[in-house]
């Protein structure tokens, strides 16, 4: 793929993948005993085209919520693409043979969810998407209806290809104790360079971003989000108050990424797009630091990070994508307190030890997807069903909670060769790590106040020393 750019070596990755996932689609998973609960989410894939393979052709606009509006679908036929007379091979093929998709640049739509009272996503970065309506055929008319709802994308057949799925996973509250609910993923491309201008719903969606995958995949744009998760600690262990927790705790550590979009839509209805208070006055010191190093005019608004749980469903597509590292790059969440990430780290060192030797042992039988190349030191993309040895063939559904749940570190090509097969190194990676965090909190709290309950004795002792001392003097 020599002269070629790197959105154009991404465009061909790209196509492979999703013939990849059609063809294996993922299992479903059913519903936790108790806990009827599904909701599903769109992954909706654009391509942009690039400015010197701009289409020569001007299309009509494609059928627009905002134009025409629809009623939110809720049959499986209309998921389904029915009138469809090519098989999803051929309309792929076809659709990436055009030179404006050919030397086009992949993206992928967000949205930053409204501010809501008693909302656990409030305000996080997203994907469109929501919980399953009785009337609902399937998982799959759920994302695509809640699409249409939240930011007015219609991804029925005339508009978009309905690629498949990505693992589902189970979503936990209380550190992993608690079930809530599944949560389907669905990959959706949509088919024209024209896209319609989105209706974004104001209860729902603050804005809207159209991030390139080169970006998402970028080591440059890697972080860290710091989340109070006290609260929900609290409540799951009992006798210990929120205040007390996040004065011994601090903040948590979980991966992100930090958004680059090509571009952005504003919901200007929602109450807070124009802030309700007035800036405070300057006083004479702020008006002669604005003379002389210039007026600061960032607004204080928090960077667009991707993280937590949707960030583990978006780990799960690039992860096909070559250089197969957007796992590898992560590490497993921790605190910001020195002494409580030391002794999570070594209470876990053991588990994420095991977890490696797991994945690089695993027997593998992979083959190369057809059409694509190997890169240096990557090796083939596994396509086939992998499993270790002794494990059953029917792989135990991934559980994260609601701040999700980064791989870590060091699992090996053979774990990521098995990821990419059918998730499993995704859930296995998972699976076990909450209780060692709620152990390790435990843990170092009660050192600290062992430690505190020490120098106590040290100095009550002391003063009584010295005490006892000026007696016989």
């Amino acid at each position: 793929m020599s002269g070629q750019t790197d959105a154009e070596v991404l465009i061909a990755h790209l196509k492979s993948v999703l013939l990849e996932l059609n063809a294996h689609p993922y299992p479903e998973i059913a519903c936790p005993p108790k806990v009827p609960k599904r909701a599903s989410v769109a992954l909706i894939l654009r391509v942009q085209p690039n400015h010197h393979h701009w289409p020569a052709y001007s299309e009509k606009p494609l059928h627009s919520a905002s134009q025409h509006p629809s009623k939110p679908r809720r049959r499986s036929s209309a998921a389904s693409g029915s009138g469809q007379k090519l098989s999803f091979e051929d309309i792929l093929h076809a659709f990436f043979e055009q030179d404006w998709v050919k030397h086009g640049d992949p993206e992928i739509l967000f949205i930053k969810r409204a501010a809501r009272i008693g909302d656990k996503w409030n305000g996080h970065v997203a994907l469109p998407g929501g919980k399953r309506d009785p009337e609902d055929d399937d998982d799959a008319v759920t994302a695509m209806r809640e699409a249409l709802e939240e930011v007015g994308i219609d991804l029925g057949y005339h508009n978009a290809i309905a690629v498949g799925n990505l693992p589902q996973r189970i979503v936990t509250t209380s550190w992993g104790k608690v079930p809530l609910m599944v949560l389907c993923p669905y990959i959706y491309l949509l088919t024209s360079p024209n896209y319609p201008t989105q209706r974004l719903q104001p209860t729902e969606v603050a804005s809207s971003h159209w991030v390139p995958i080169r970006a998402l995949l970028s080591p440059v744009l890697r972080t860290h989000e710091y989340a109070d998760v006290s609260a929900r600690l609290a409540k799951s262990e009992l006798g210990i108050k929120r205040w007390f927790l996040q004065a011994m705790l601090s903040k948590m550590m979980f991966a992100a990424i930090r958004l680059v979009p090509s571009n952005s839509t504003h919901c200007s209805t929602i109450p807070d797009f124009v802030p309700a208070f007035s800036a405070p006055l300057k006083g004479t010191a702020m008006h002669v630091k604005d003379l002389i190093f210039g007026e600061d005019r960032s607004d204080g608004k928090p960077p667009l990070l991707l993280w937590g749980l949707t960030l583990g469903v978006v780990s799960d597509f690039l992860e096909h994508i070559p250089p197969h590292n957007a796992l590898e790059l992560w590490t497993y969440p921790t605190f910001t307190s020195w002494d409580v990430r030391f002794v999570m780290w070594v209470m876990s060192y053991r588990f994420r030890r095991q977890k490696s030797l797991e994945m690089s042992s695993s027997t593998t039988h992979s083959s190369t997807t057809a059409g694509e190349q190997d890169l240096p030191g990557f090796g083939s993309e596994a396509v086939g069903p992998i499993f270790a040895e002794g494990e059953q063939s029917e792989d135990k559904p991934g559980e994260v909670g609601i701040a999700g749940l980064g791989v870590g570190r060091g699992w090996g090509q053979t774990g990521r060769a098995k990821m990419v097969a059918r998730g499993a190194a995704v859930n296995s990676m998972l699976e076990g790590y909450y209780p060692i965090v709620r152990k390790a909190v435990a843990t170092a709290l009660a050192v600290r106040v062992g430690v505190v309950t020490l120098l106590a004795v040290v100095a009550w002792k002391k003063i009584d020393w010295q005490k006892a001392v000026k007696l016989v003097m």
